[in-house]
């Protein structure tokens, strides 16, 4: 018969080789957060683009298994993402292409995305290394700028 440690131990190992065991633990820990949250703070809606920077990171996460962090960017009180406002089910992969003004071959479809896109930057420009892409701030504001972000870049340039 097996002892209270074996049951354990193997009980541990099917939840964490069926992806579980991250899942709840995230689960717990929103929970956490959310019991120490101040409720009073209104989040800012999602975004266009923190909605497909998070569905790129989604995906990213479900391709090499990172199952653990990827509950943890979805999981909340009503399985949604609550603090990140991401739906529970992942956008279409075509949508998202769109969404992207990208077209993408066969061959891209079995990465995500996000590797795609890193690869055409990597690449392009291979002959000419002295050229770059200069990124610029989005025409519209995103709605995440109500964060910091811009004051402590601003800091940061100050500093240079």
């Amino acid at each position: 018969m097996a002892t209270t440690t074996e049951l354990k131990l193997a009980l541990k190992e099917t939840l964490e080789s069926r992806g579980v065991l991250g899942q709840l633990k995230a689960r717990i820990r929103a929970e956490v957060f959310n019991a120490l949250d101040d409720q009073n703070e209104a989040r800012p809606p999602l975004s266009h683009e923190n909605l497909l920077v998070n569905e790129l990171i989604r995906e990213y996460l479900d391709f090499n298994k990172y199952r653990y962090t990827a509950s943890v960017l979805t999981v909340g009180r009503r399985g949604a993402g609550e603090e990140s406002g991401q739906p529970e089910l992942p956008l279409d992969r075509q949508f998202l292409a769109n969404e992207l003004n990208v077209v993408e071959d066969a061959s891209a479809r079995s990465v995500p995305l996000l590797y795609s896109l890193l690869g055409h930057f990597l690449n392009s420009g291979q002959g000419d290394k002295g050229t770059r892409l200069l990124l610029r701030r989005p025409a519209a504001p995103l709605a995440s700028e109500k964060n910091n972000f811009s004051s402590r870049e601003g800091n940061r340039a100050g500093e240079l």
